[in-house]
Formats: structure tokens, sequence, C-alpha cells
């Protein structure tokens, strides 16, 4: 994982935040899946840098790259 990324069951309940800080990478994805710029949300989130927001939007992509195995039917 991305050393920018943290996810620690003492913050904020285990969900992934930007290392340093309790902002939510859910929150990130969010705002720009809601068609906020980078801009907006750096400005919304002083405390973040846009190489963070990259970083939340590679953990997604890799998460949203699952490939379930195929298996064998059972007859």
């Amino acid at each position: 994982m991305n050393p920018r990324l943290q996810i620690s069951p003492t913050v904020c309940h285990g969900k992934p935040v930007i290392r340093g800080t309790r902002v939510l990478v859910s929150t990130i994805l969010g705002a720009l899946s809601g068609g906020d710029s980078i801009e907006v949300v750096l400005e919304d989130y002083p405390s973040i840098t846009a190489e963070d927001i990259a970083a939340a939007l590679e953990f997604a992509s890799r998460l949203s790259d699952y490939q379930m195995s195929g298996y064998e039917a059972v007859a």
C-alpha cells in the first residue's frame, strides 16, 4: 500500500485515511466523483496534498481491479 495512506483500527475505525490526518480516502473519492476538482478538494482539506489525492486514486484503482479466481464446477 502507498505509504501516504494508513489503515489502523485506532484511526477512524480502521477505514483508510491519509496518513497523519483523519481525512478518509472515501471522502476524497466521493468529492472527486461528485464533480469537485482536485483544487477544490485541496482547498477543502488543507492538510492533504495532490500526492495524497493521487495515492487515494491509486488505492481505489487497485481495489476495483479485483478479480475472482475461476473455480471448477462440481457435477
